[in-house]
């Protein structure tokens, strides 16, 4: 069994920072793809920021300059970097992994638990 668990998120000023991570356990032989997404109040989800297995280069339009996705593959965590957050962002942010499973080579997509993330005075 493979689960993404999230951390970081909460409420800041514009303008503030915020650091959210998402770590992979379980049953895991190997992670392709890693990322984030979000979904603001009635808006459809969108790509935040991805990394393949070699690079973390992939970054919507909207937060390219502001924000910076990494991952740590000892860990099996990915990480984005919020900076210079704008109300804009406010949104529910979720991160996701095509993780290859270590029992039968098989692979899937998972998704973390989805975290608040609020930008307000």
């Amino acid at each position: 069994q493979v689960q993404l668990v999230q951390s970081g998120g909460g409420l800041v000023q514009p303008g503030g920072s915020l650091r959210l991570a998402c770590a992979a356990s379980g049953s895991i032989f190997s992670i392709n793809d890693m990322g984030w997404y979000r979904q603001g109040p009635g808006k459809e989800r969108e790509l935040v920021a991805s990394c393949s297995s070699a690079a973390c280069t992939n970054y919507a339009d909207s937060v390219k300059g502001r924000f910076t996705i990494s991952r740590d593959n000892a860990r099996n965590t990915v990480y984005l970097q919020m900076n210079s957050l704008k109300p804009e962002d406010t949104a529910v942010y979720y991160c996701n992994a095509y993780i290859r499973h270590s029992s039968s080579l098989s692979s899937a997509l998972y998704w973390g638990q989805g975290t608040q993330v609020t930008v307000s005075s």
